[in-house]
């Protein structure tokens, strides 16, 4: 059956988004009278942080891949080739990256690199500066270089990477992700905390920010002191839409060129496809979870995590939420990675052990709850999927939904009090080509920043410490693989998908992400 798509005007595409703050632009990729090249695209969520001691959100790597540079960046997977070959990593702001032993690594910069604001040239004083200030100030990615003892200036352009033991993530994640960013020393040096939020004093990369209005457009524009290949594009606007079915409206009306979808319009589009439009697909290395604070009643109690456990369909969530389009998940880490577990060790629903369980927990009449999501379709059918489970085993649910810049701040100890009345979340993490980036934020250290579960395991936590240090893959995949029973034995933790990351493009671009699809790689964006 072919389902069609009926045609949408202006009008109601402004009285769709208007709702969302959303501001629609409404010229063409190529403006009349200018050969200026345009990109429109969006993002699903506004610029909560730029700095890469504390970025929040995906749409915050996106900006910093565009406008700062990296020594080495992931190669991109660029408009419908095929991510089969992996994940590999290429130069960016340097021109040779060597591992001369597991705990040293050299590397020589790009002569010519120039920071905005009149800060001159980038020197491996901002290596090293930008490197080691993760484990000076109050970093969440300061576990990204915890090993890391110091940089070492050889001269202007050449530096050593010296670690105080070996680190297996170094050139998965570190490196090539935004840790691994590299900001100006002079620029970052005079402000008041040495910090800021999202606005960059100095940047070096192919793009600068030309302009910000918070929640409707962030614009980039061409940076003439970046010495290295000329984006194509002159101008790229990044607009805000939290929720992908509204995106996709966007799109069809022609406000943008290119944006993800919902995992349950794949279908739709699979049949059907606007004119002069491609749609590509990734394999996710996301990972969606329903989590427990252990620290709030009765979610203190393990039997009653365990009875939610039970009682929650996965399944119906994936068909309900997902049309069936995402797979279901084993765990944090996805398939393909080393520590990926080949299965849950609750796969089917048992509302009689769950009764069971709430009742030796002394709820046998059940209990009210909150559950915290995020308020985009998919995690919103999920969340009421997940009522309705827990409604036939006495637990009532309350729903709150929450835009982006309210959600990402719940757990967050810096943030205020918000955190102290979270019982359940619906909560998806971004993630890197190594499992460590997926386990690094369930660690005792990180209760009170992303650990929201609040889940305190010093076993856990040693796993993760040595995990990073082996260089025995078995052994590795291993300690990957029980960190991950460890949750699951917990009961704070119901794994349900990686999701898929879908995009629809005009064919007149050739986009280039990451081999995930989670982030994109404005810099290496072509058109066709």
């Amino acid at each position: 059956m072919t389902i069609r798509i009926a045609p949408i005007t202006r009008r109601k595409f402004l009285a769709a988004v208007g709702s969302t703050g959303v501001a629609a632009v409404s010229h063409p990729s190529l403006t009349w009278g200018s050969s200026e090249k345009v990109l429109r695209v969006r993002s699903n969520s506004d610029i909560q942080g730029i700095d890469p001691l504390n970025p929040a959100a995906g749409a915050d790597q996106d900006v910093m891949m565009a406008v700062f540079n990296k020594l080495v960046a992931y190669k991109p997977i660029l408009g419908s080739d095929s991510a089969s070959g992996g994940w590999d990593w290429q130069l960016e702001a340097a021109t040779s990256v060597e591992q001369v032993d597991p705990t040293h690594v050299r590397f020589t910069l790009m002569p010519g690199i120039m920071w905005t604001n009149g800060f001159g040239e980038m020197t491996t004083d901002d290596v090293k500066f930008s490197f080691e200030r993760h484990a000076k100030q109050e970093s969440w990615t300061a576990v990204d270089w915890d090993p890391l003892k110091e940089v070492k200036i050889v001269d202007k352009y050449t530096g050593i990477l010296e670690f105080n033991k070996p680190f297996a993530p170094l050139f998965n994640s570190t490196l090539p992700y935004g840790s691994g960013t590299i900001v100006c020393k002079a620029a970052v040096e005079q402000l008041p905390d040495q910090k800021f939020s999202v606005e960059p004093p100095a940047t070096s990369g192919p793009y600068k920010i030309e302009s910000w209005n918070p929640k409707q457009k962030l614009v980039l524009t061409r940076h003439d002191g970046w010495p290295g290949p000329r984006p194509t594009f002159d101008r790229i606007e990044i607009i805000p839409i939290d929720d992908p079915k509204t995106a996709e409206i966007a799109f069809e009306a022609g406000q943008l060129d290119m944006t993800g979808i919902a995992a349950s319009s794949l279908t739709r589009y699979q049949q059907q496809l606007p004119d002069q439009t491609s749609m590509r697909v990734y394999p996710s290395l996301y990972y969606e979870w329903l989590g427990m604070n252990v620290d709030h009643a009765p979610f203190d109690d393990e039997r009653v995590r365990k009875a939610v456990q039970h009682a929650v369909d996965v399944n119906a969530i994936l068909d309900v939420a997902y049309f069936g389009a995402a797979d279901r998940a084993t765990g944090i880490i996805a398939p393909g990675l080393p520590g990926h577990r080949d299965s849950n060790k609750i796969n089917q629903i048992n509302l009689d052990k769950a009764r069971s369980l709430l009742a030796e927990a002394g709820l046998a009449d059940g209990f009210k709850t909150t559950l915290d999501v995020h308020n985009i379709t998919d995690h919103m059918s999920a969340a009421q999927v997940i009522q309705a489970n827990l409604a036939q085993v006495g637990i009532e649910v309350q729903i709150n939904s929450h835009d982006s810049g309210t959600f990402w701040t719940l757990g967050l100890e810096s943030e205020g009090d918000a955190w102290k009345g979270v019982q359940m979340v619906y909560n998806r993490y971004s993630m890197a080509p190594d499992p460590y980036w997926a386990t690094a934020w369930f660690t005792p250290a990180q209760i009170g920043e992303w650990n929201w579960e609040r889940w305190n395991s010093p076993r856990y936590g040693e796993l993760h410490e040595a995990a990073v240090m082996e260089t025995n893959a078995e052994k590795r995949h291993d300690m990957y693989v029980e960190m991950q029973d460890l949750m699951e034995d917990s009961g704070a933790y119901v794994f349900v998908t990686h999701n898929i990351n879908g995009f629809l493009y005009k064919n007149s671009i050739v986009p280039a992400m990451r081999p995930d699809g989670g982030n994109m790689m404005f810099r290496y964006f072509e058109s066709s």
